[in-house]
């Protein structure tokens, strides 16, 4: 009698990227922890990285979310960016995420656009590990 053992899922595998000017990366390093020490494969692009390199990165690491670390004030437009590439190049499962230093009256507007959540500054690292744990499995 031959016995079925099941193949474990296969892990969370997270971009983390630092887009456009901004220097300071320790908050994305954080995180980057967190989420691997969780299990999660985490991939961290460094800092000054494009939209468009964050955005290959994930393709091709067949990431299931890319989480960005803002601080310089251009959200907007960086969010606005990888979400434009990701539908481009038809990779619109990958779940995108984002904190840093972003002003409560843009959350709304970046979620209306297709970002999936905001993490402010002081977020519990396990609210974001669960939550990670819950929109990212299965997605990308």
């Amino acid at each position: 009698m031959t016995t079925h053992t099941p193949v474990p899922s296969e892990p969370i595998r997270v971009v983390i990227g630092k887009p456009g000017l901004d220097g300071h990366d320790r908050g994305a390093k954080v995180i980057a922890r967190a989420l691997r020490d969780a299990g999660m494969e985490v991939i961290y692009t460094g800092l000054q990285q494009t939209p468009e390199s964050i955005v290959d990165a994930a393709i091709q690491e067949d990431a299931n979310g890319i989480g960005l670390s803002i601080l310089s004030g251009a959200h907007l437009p960086l969010f606005t960016r990888v979400l434009e590439l990701l539908r481009e190049k038809q990779a619109e499962d990958i779940v995108v995420f984002g904190g840093g230093i972003i002003p409560e009256d843009d959350v709304p507007l970046l979620k209306e656009l297709g970002v999936a959540e905001i993490f402010g500054p002081g977020t519990p690292l396990p609210s974001m590990v669960e939550w990670a744990r819950e929109h990212l499995a299965g997605a990308g």
